[in-house]
């Protein structure tokens, strides 16, 4: 009889205590709470900065933001091949958030839609080459029993910066009289320090000694990326079709009257809930069913879609965007500490690289479609078709744990 702190499709859990948890896996969620401080000061303005200040379309914010993550999940694949193939993943991290940290003076400077576009893609190039090392990294640390517990944790850290961010962002606009600009240069601050902290305050495992270096894209390697491994590439990138750019529901707090200077609450009003959810829901992927979280996170998507379809005020949309935020930790952390479990050690990187490469290709798609159907048919048609993706999910969800009871 499994017991109670196992799950058909994860590993054995044990009880985890916070305090336990490696330093270094504080370290990291700290050094991404500072990292996604300064991107959320961007983020959180830029649509509203591209549509109302330089005259962008809502069709074209939609393709920057698919492009610029896209970008950014595809440069995970190379990063992770070639953390794997060196045996070291924090030199790649520090690339990945320095240059991170480099491009945010470029948004203050920008004065057309050509320098964004720029700033964005190096942005999330950094992005790609410091994340799919940094999760294995988290893995790397991280004992298995544990590993549940030390991605909630991150992804929480993370996104009390990603709502941290926009606070501050509402506050100088306040207090500047809405000088986008400005608020972009005060952005590089936090970016640098997250920078200084991953140098300091991680440590990374040793490599075995005497460890030859194999390349780990080779088809023998390949073939040891099991079909269980596949089938989470495959759930993720279906995941992301259904969750579109964050930046439509920065647009859609826009339609239901919020003042602009106010709208940067609403991301930090999801990401406060995301942070509050992350941990608690990644500690108990240590001791329940994955498939089973997976759909009920599933349903709370579809839940936060039809919210943000039919609302016509703020009330409505705050409904929406903490369903949303529910979702996310319900689902983020979850999915990564799923790939640690079924690749080999080895082979982590890899793995991570072909789950971004295509979530990535599905946040393109996602995001250039969500932005075509608001720019044609209005913001209820992008939400309603983020629903019929959720439907495509759950299925999925649906036949693995058919063919899990059939085995």
């Amino acid at each position: 009889m499994p017991s109670p702190h196992s799950s058909p499709d994860g590993p054995p859990g044990q009880p985890v205590v916070l305090s336990r948890l490696p330093a270094s896996i504080w370290a990291l969620g700290f050094v991404s709470l500072l990292m996604d401080v300064s991107s959320e000061m961007v983020h959180s303005l830029l649509p509203l900065f591209m549509v109302g200040s330089l005259g962008v379309s809502v069709a074209v914010v939609g393709l920057i933001e698919g492009l610029a993550e896209a970008t950014a999940l595809i440069t995970k694949v190379f990063s992770g091949v070639i953390s794997d193939y060196v045996g070291k993943r924090k030199v790649l991290a520090v690339i990945g958030y320095g240059l991170g940290a480099l491009t945010k003076p470029l948004f203050a400077l920008a004065t057309g839609p050509g320098l964004i576009f720029s700033a964005r893609m190096l942005d999330r190039v950094g992005k790609g080459i410091r994340g799919a090392p940094r999760d294995a990294l988290v893995a790397d640390i991280t004992p298995p029993e544990q590993r549940g517990a030390a991605f909630g944790l991150r992804q929480a850290l993370d996104t009390v910066g990603a709502f941290v961010g926009p606070l501050m962002a509402v506050g100088l606009m306040l207090l500047w009289a809405n000088d986008y600009r400005a608020v972009f240069a005060v952005a590089v601050i936090p970016a640098a320090l997250a920078v200084l902290l991953l140098i300091f305050g991680v440590r990374e495992p040793q490599r075995a000694p005497g460890a030859a270096r194999v390349n780990p894209i080779t088809r023998a390697n390949l073939k040891r990326l099991s079909p269980a491994c596949w089938w989470v590439v495959g759930i993720g990138a279906v995941f992301t079709l259904a969750r579109f750019s964050e930046a439509f529901l920065v647009l859609r707090a826009e339609q239901t009257g919020v003042a602009v200077a106010l709208v940067p609450l609403v991301m930090v009003a999801m990401n406060l809930v995301y942070a509050a959810s992350a941990y608690p829901f990644g500690k108990l992927s240590d001791s329940m069913s994955h498939t089973s979280l997976l759909f009920w996170g599933v349903l709370v998507l579809i839940g936060a879609d039809v919210v943000l379809a039919l609302c016509t005020h703020w009330t409505g949309l705050l409904v929406g965007v903490a369903l949303w935020g529910i979702h996310m930790g319900m689902t983020q952390g979850l999915l990564a500490a799923m790939v640690a479990d079924v690749a080999p050690a080895d082979l982590r990187g890899t793995a991570y690289g072909f789950f971004n490469l295509m979530s990535g290709l599905a946040m393109l798609l996602a995001s250039v479609v969500a932005g075509g159907l608001w720019q044609r048919f209005g913001a209820p048609t992008t939400f309603g078709a983020g629903g019929l993706f959720c439907g495509l999910a759950m299925l999925g969800l649906l036949a693995r744990r058919r063919l899990a009871v059939a085995r």
